[in-house]
């Protein structure tokens, strides 16, 4: 007998140490992952990459600022937080799947026994009686197959999506926040430009008027004159609009009232100057470092042990019940040893016809777990091409933003030029009003590209996976879930 038992019990060891349904393993990076295709031609090398505080390498401290109260207040940070709480808690549910659950129940009837009952009460018997009860019962499911394992094992693998989807958020939330920092700053500088020009383009309208006045020109010049003036200042309202909506936007992001930093951001600054070099390591380092690609990967790992869950409902489920307790129709004898009641032993319980519904659910899970292979490869293609883009903008806008800044410079020289041709009364007015359209238009370019620059310098630190570190230098408390 004892031989037996012994061999019933190594059996069920070894079978507790099995888990049907595949073992994952991690896919494997891109061969093409290993070199930039694009040229690294503005400033960039493959020098370490430290991202945790991007932002800091504008030297704006307006902008530091601003970036710490998002991570502390914006909701939808605390909304993916909550979720990743969530997702320990459903973790913690599952997991008490493995282990034995006990309860307890009392209770308590006022019963009466029919006369005319099967059989026969014996002569003398109360009819009426009260009946007491109170037991621990205890159920055990062994999980002899590993489908409760592989559920423990799917939940934990979502834990961690959840938590680099609160990382992803992250980086977007930091990298919106300096878009709109920029965005509002370079509407700031445009402004700037504009009523400069408008009090240029005022001037040269008085010059006219007083040439006209004089009889040294014609009403002609005075009203292309005042065109060129009105149009100037139409661009105005426009451009205080999109400043007040990037400075809305920024606030909200903040987790405060759209109005709450329009005096904070109306005191002038200019457009945060990039770094001159940004070091932005290998794409191989690249799929290590970004959220949604590690998301992505635990969302693989969790539909992979789903199918091993759904695979063991083919087999019989094992379980160890049993309950003790007391039962009497008396308080008086309630605790006494012959009041005693017990039931223990186990039960197998084997789904022998479903209809093919167990098989056809296993199929369904191998679908999805093809399905998160799939988009898992997607978002590393799309990783790559989001770094690419972002390192090939960056570099051209800095070659524009020069051609610019140069064409800025003849444009001051042409008008300056013009303008004394046209008082000298040796040029038309026309090549003044070319000169000074052609300056605004340059100028307000100049400026915009400074602000391209920036922004796609932000870009490029959100697609290398700016603004979070991985375990081994960790993201600062206030942006890491409770």
């Amino acid at each position: 007998m004892r031989p037996a038992i012994v061999m019933a019990a190594t059996c069920l060891a070894i079978l507790a140490g099995c888990a049907v349904g595949p073992d994952y393993q991690p896919p494997k990076a891109s061969a093409s992952a290993q070199q930039w295709t694009s040229p690294l031609a503005g400033g960039e090398t493959n020098g370490p990459v430290d991202l945790a505080a991007w932002w800091k390498n504008f030297g704006d401290t307006n902008l530091d600022s601003l970036m710490t109260v998002a991570v502390q207040s914006n909701l939808t940070l605390r909304i993916a937080e909550a979720h990743v709480r969530e997702a320990r808690a459903e973790r913690d549910v599952m997991a008490g799947s493995l282990w034995p659950s006990v309860g307890t129940s009392g209770s308590y009837s006022r019963n009466r026994f029919g006369q005319n009952s099967f059989p026969p009460l014996p002569p003398g018997t109360p009819l009426d009686y009260n009946l007491y009860s109170a037991s621990f019962d205890a159920a055990w499911e062994l999980d002899i197959f590993g489908g409760t394992r592989r559920a423990v094992e799917s939940a934990s693998a979502e834990i961690g999506a959840a938590e680099y989807g609160q990382r992803d958020v992250l980086v977007s939330l930091l990298a919106e926040v300096a878009r709109n920092y920029i965005g509002a700053r370079g509407y700031q500088q445009r402004l700037d430009i504009t009523r400069q020009n408008i009090q240029v383009q005022q001037e040269i309208m008085n010059l006219t008027s007083n040439r006209f006045e004089n009889g040294l020109s014609s009403d002609l010049d005075v009203q292309q004159a005042t065109a060129l003036l009105t149009a100037t200042e139409a661009e105005v309202p426009s451009l205080e609009t999109g400043f007040d909506q990037s400075v809305r936007h920024l606030a909200v992001l903040l987790g405060q009232p759209p109005g709450a930093l329009m005096d904070e951001m109306s005191v002038e600054k200019s457009i945060p100057l990039t770094p001159p070099t940004v070091p932005v390591g290998l794409p191989s380092d690249l799929l290590q470092r970004r959220p949604d690609v590690q998301r992505s990967e635990r969302e693989l790992a969790a539909a992979t042990a789903r199918i091993g869950a759904a695979k063991a409902d083919l087999f019989p489920k094992f379980s160890l019940t049993g309950f003790a307790g007391l039962e009497s129709i008396s308080t008086g004898n309630f605790f006494n040893y012959a009041s005693r009641d017990w039931s223990a032993g186990p039960t197998v319980q084997w789904e022998i016809f479903e209809a093919g519904s167990i098989r056809a659910n296993v199929r369904v899970q191998n679908a999805r777990q093809e399905q998160a292979l799939d988009a898992y490869q997607q978002t590393v293609l799309v990783a790559l091409e989001d770094a690419e883009n972002a390192l090939t903008a960056y570099a051209r806008e800095q070659t524009r933003r020069e051609s610019l800044s140069q064409s800025v410079q003849a444009n001051e020289q042409a008008l300056e030029l013009s303008t004394q041709l046209y008082n000298s009364g040796l040029a038309d007015f026309l090549g003044v009003l070319d000169s000074e359209r052609s300056l605004y238009a340059a100028q307000d370019a100049l400026v915009q590209s400074d602000q391209t620059v920036s922004l796609n310098l932000v870009q490029l630190y959100k697609a290398l996976g700016g603004g979070w570190q991985n375990e081994t230098n960790p993201i600062p408390s206030v942006a890491v879930s409770h």
